[in-house]
């Protein structure tokens, strides 16, 4: 959540975010009123509880008829200041629920419009002329089936439709990219973890995936527990309700776990292949920093993406995200878009978002600097989601016999294997 003295300090800074966001702003000036609705409640309360007080220790003082006054008096209070009480509590449930449907604050700077409207601010490498080649581009499916890497029917026949089995030299593939990605975030610092794929709804919650993304989330409801769609959610829950010394930051972790996503909302698109699936795997990077070091966390998640997709050569551009597609949580966020050849476009294979205190405030993470505590920042970052990045070495190094060129830094983790062979 944002921070709450600046709803009563700056609306008007609150309310430009939520309209570049693509809101009304309205819920500010319900904000304002449910705010003054629960101060004025709780004051109410409050003042009738002290008269309570003072009405005990008059009527342990009274006798005769003034004390049957008093005890007549302080019945009558007592049920006042129970349904003031109710009030109160009544009118902070409010506030409490207004303020979960606001965004974080978006960052001075950030493209203002929807999910076309982001800006290209870097271009890096240059898509292969196939024509040129001689040859039309196979699409992913089609190779990972002359692979047999990619097992799509057998999938849905198990799980349903958007599930897959990689196979073979699919499977080979998912586990190279993991070990490189192991091997760069410890390269980078980071802390490899695997965290629980299953978590509690306050860990949805205070990430901001229980608001407009609730309809892409799976949730187990006999066990009250929803399934993750990034590791994200974890790692960001890690350190909830914690006190954390700022000596100790910034703190860097990445985690690799499965993804579970409905995809909602998404009927009809991307049906072919892996790239728009209901499950994956993915390595995330995660950060806990002091708010005046955020937006520096945040150019390096960037670069260790950059330097990641770069190392396996392929065609890509980075996307500062409009303000109407950034998500509850992120106050700015850049993607990664790789070109993907038989679509002749660039699609979305990373994202890193900078949360501010947004997600802190939620989960009760804070850090103790100066002998204060205050909120501290997170940041998130994709290192590599497996079936999009899979897509995108299939098509982007197809040869025209079917087979695919193995960049140089997957080798060591491949057997040293420089392609992969169409089966006889």
């Amino acid at each position: 959540m944002i921070d709450p003295k600046l709803l009563r300090t700056d609306p008007d800074r609150i309310r430009r975010s939520e309209i570049a966001r693509g809101g009304s702003g309205e819920v500010v000036d319900q904000l304002l009123s449910a705010d003054e609705s629960r101060r004025s409640n709780i004051q109410a309360f409050e003042t009738m509880r002290a008269e309570q007080k003072e009405l005990g220790k008059q009527v342990a003082k009274a006798q005769g008829e003034e004390k049957q006054q008093l005890l007549a008096r302080t019945k009558e209070l007592a049920a006042n200041v129970k349904a003031a009480q109710a009030a109160a509590d009544e009118a902070g449930r409010n506030y409490d629920e207004l303020m979960k449907q606001l965004g974080n604050l978006v960052i001075e700077g950030v493209p203002t419009g929807g999910e076309d409207d982001g800006e290209v601010i870097e271009t890096i490498g240059q898509p292969r002329d196939f024509a040129a080649e001689g040859f039309e581009p196979r699409d992913h499916l089609e190779l990972g089936e002359m692979l047999g890497a990619i097992d799509m029917e057998r999938g849905a026949k198990v799980s349903g439709s958007r599930f897959y089995f990689l196979t073979g030299v699919g499977a080979q593939l998912e586990f190279a990219l993991s070990q490189f990605a192991m091997a760069k975030v410890l390269e980078w610092g980071f802390t490899p973890m695997i965290p629980p794929a299953l978590v509690k709804p306050s860990a949805m919650e205070g990430t901001g995936f229980l608001g407009q993304a609730a309809a892409d989330v799976y949730h187990l409801e006999n066990d009250d527990l929803y399934l993750v769609g990034t590791a994200e959610v974890p790692l960001a829950a890690y350190h909830s309700d914690e006190i954390i010394e700022a000596a100790k930051l910034p703190l860097h972790y990445a985690g690799f776990s499965p993804a579970y996503r409905r995809e909602a909302g998404s009927y009809g698109k991307d049906t072919r292949g892996i790239f728009r699936v209901h499950w994956f795997d993915k390595w995330e990077m995660f950060v806990y920093c002091d708010p005046a070091d955020a937006e520096a966390e945040h150019q390096k998640l960037l670069n260790f993406e950059k330097e990641f997709i770069t190392a396996l050569e392929l065609p890509f551009q980075v996307l500062d995200v409009a303000s109407g597609d950034l998500g509850l949580s992120a106050a700015r966020k850049y993607d990664c878009y790789a070109w993907l050849p038989t679509q002749n476009r660039y699609r979305e294979i990373t994202s890193t978002s900078n949360c501010t205190q947004f997600q802190a405030r939620r989960l009760n993470i804070r850090q103790r600097k100066d002998g204060e505590v205050s909120p501290l920042a997170t940041l998130n970052g994709t290192l590599c989601a497996m079936t999009r990045m899979i897509i995108m070495l299939l098509e982007n190094h197809q040869q025209a016999d079917g087979s695919v060129h193995v960049p140089e830094a997957l080798r060591p983790y491949m057997g040293g294997l420089e392609k992969l062979t169409p089966r006889a």
